[in-house]
């Protein structure tokens, strides 16, 4: 995958990380805002990625 593409992956991953947690908390439901959690961390993790395959030149 390129910058762009791990960029973009990781906003929508924390998007819907953020909404998982929101309606895990909202109704009480522990094991969905964990999901969440992790979704978001995950996007997290792309987007550095992304910055990463910017910085080197898409080489990573």
């Amino acid at each position: 995958m390129g910058e762009m593409t791990d960029k973009a992956k990781g906003l929508a991953n924390e998007a819907a990380g953020n909404i998982k947690q929101a309606v895990g908390k909202a109704t009480s439901n522990e094991k969905l805002q964990a999901e969440g959690v992790a979704q978001e961390r995950k996007g997290e993790a792309q987007q550095v990625a992304g910055k990463v395959k910017g910085a080197l030149g898409d080489k990573v």
